[in-house]
């Protein structure tokens, strides 16, 4: 066997005193597609900003060989000239990936001024070859777009531009689709075995190694050629993709297979009320002009046009659809977050499209939702006690202290915290506790109809099973509505009775989840399901 390309060598990470990683060893070879997957906590990332010294204040021990040179004991010097040239990462989260103050264009320039010499004409008529190549469309006008001007899929893209202008040995890709749709995530695999082809062909050998980090099961079976589990910092399996997935040796890879959502509903009865229905709703923006300073044009951009839709007493409804589709924008409307143009949303009687600010904010105690990123909604001055309880103090102020606080407590409970956590701020929390979190902080007000906007996108896989099992559960015992935003098709099957489908603020098809889902009547559905296989 040829000399791997990277190779990792009884490595050890530690934080001060807490160990990330314990003894790793692993190797990528010259054109080899390696997935490293695990949960949260797992030590993905830290293993691949190791390679590169990019964990600060980290204590990190053994060896770390690139292309034969041991990287550990390089000086920061020699490593500048090997980050962005010989080795690449494409991070997780491209906005912040990405500087909010230069046009793409001249980010993805940089990279070739520092390490290829080019000068800036040069540099730039070569960074719209690279948007080009990544697909991105009219390249000559979004080479000079700022971050914010771009889509999800766009601004991944440039950052795959960016990550692959000097054409490197190796390319960490860490979590490179979890934020982004079916269709586009899609794209984006695609792109890459692309690039990986064409780097192939043009140099004559294996080409270009790739390293994904992911916990994206279905993603790393149509992907990767060879798979390596890691467990708390241990690697505990590495193997060919096929090996991996049908014949699992430990115990913990077995758990990870065993994540993928069931379906979970039970009937909902044919004579339940029907607790929200939509009509003909019609959602407009003003749309902006090109620049930094967001002049506003006359003309309006249409984001929802004749949408309707139904819910029924302890029923959950799935709405999906790609990005600009429309999904966020109708649970806005129904929130009353946006001004709808025309059409109604009744709710309790009441057309929530026309009602006051005062109106609204009684309505909002049986009306909630629980936001996609939990981190994001949750306030980092507050501690939990305080977040669950906020609610409270605003809508039902007529109940004394001692009533407020049994009330928290038994919602925590329901969500599966402890009163012990009372007191704890939401950086102390993982994922899956802090989105516990926020469905406790909804649940707590008694609401009748819950809008779950992407509620486990950005959740590992065994963990994204638990809320799920808990929402159901939730749901049982207290009779629960659901309008589910997402994108995860494996999402609405486990937890959906029906199924709207959304396209450029179009309903284009509807109908009962495991109907729409294997006999998909329209083209895009039809996409959409193909995407999720």
């Amino acid at each position: 066997m040829p000399e791997p390309l990277l190779s990792l060598e009884n490595v050890s990470i530690a934080f001060g005193e807490r160990a990330a990683v314990d003894h790793l060893d692993l190797e990528v070879h010259a054109g080899e597609r390696l997935a490293l997957v695990g949960e949260s906590g797992s030590g993905k990332t830290v293993t691949a900003l190791s390679i590169l010294r990019l964990l600060g204040k980290a204590r990190i021990q053994g060896s770390i060989r690139f292309d034969g040179k041991e990287l550990l004991t390089q000086s920061e010097d020699d490593l500048r000239r090997i980050r962005g040239a010989q080795i690449s990462m494409i991070f997780q989260e491209p906005m912040t990936a990405l500087n909010p103050l230069l046009p793409v264009g001249a980010q993805i320039a940089e990279t070739l001024i520092v390490h290829e010499g080019l000068l800036r004409a040069a540099a730039r008529h070569k960074a719209v070859e690279l948007l080009a190549q990544t697909g991105i469309r009219e390249p000559t006008r979004r080479v000079d777009s700022f971050p914010h001007q771009l889509s999800g899929g766009e601004r991944q893209r440039a950052v795959i531009a960016m990550a692959l202008a000097c054409r490197p040995k190796l390319l960490i890709a860490d979590e490179p689709t979890t934020a982004l749709d079916l269709t586009v995530r899609s794209r984006i695999i695609e792109l890459l075995l692309d690039l990986q082809k064409k780097e192939r062909e043009r140099r004559g050998d294996r080409g270009m190694s790739i390293l994904l980090i992911t916990h994206d099961l279905p993603l790393v079976r149509r992907f990767a050629e060879r798979v390596a589990v890691m467990e708390r910092g241990n690697l505990v399996e590495v193997g060919t993709t096929e090996d991996v997935f049908e014949r699992p040796r430990h115990r913990y890879t077995k758990k990870l297979l065993a994540s993928t959502p069931r379906r979970m509903v039970d009937k909902v009865p044919e004579d339940a009320a029907t607790v929200l229905a939509a009509e003909a709703l019609r959602v407009e923006y003003p749309k902006a002009r090109p620049g930094v300073r967001g002049w506003f044009s006359s003309e309006r951009f249409v984001a929802l046009q004749g949408a309707a839709l139904a819910l029924r007493a302890g029923e959950t409804i799935g709405v999906v659809g790609e990005s600009g589709s429309g999904k966020s924008t109708l649970a806005q409307a129904i929130l009353g977050l946006v001004r709808v143009e025309s059409g109604t949303i009744a709710f309790e009687g009441a057309n929530v499209a026309r009602l006051g600010k005062r109106e609204r904010r009684a309505l909002c105690s049986r009306l909630q939702v629980v936001f996609q990123d939990p981190f994001g909604s949750l306030s980092p001055r507050q501690n939990v006690g305080q977040i669950v309880g906020e609610g409270l103090a605003l809508h039902f102020p007529h109940l004394g202290e001692r009533a407020r606080r049994e009330r928290i407590v038994t919602v925590l409970s329901d969500v599966g915290l402890s009163e012990s956590m009372l007191s704890s701020y939401p950086d102390e929390f993982s994922g899956g506790q802090r989105q516990r979190i926020s469905i406790a902080r909804a649940l707590v007000l008694r609401p009748k109809v819950v809008i779950l906007d992407e509620p486990t996108s950005a959740l590992d896989l065994s963990i994204q099973n638990q809320v799920l099992r808990l929402l159901i559960g939730l749901q049982k015992k207290y009779g629960l509505s659901y309008v589910l935003i997402t994108h995860d098709l494996t999402v609405v099957h486990a937890m959906a009775h029906r199924v709207y489908v959304l396209r450029d603020g179009e309903i284009v098809e509807t109908g009962r989840t495991q109907e729409v889902l294997t006999t998909p009547r329209h083209a895009y559905t039809r996409g959409l399901v193909s995407a999720s296989a």
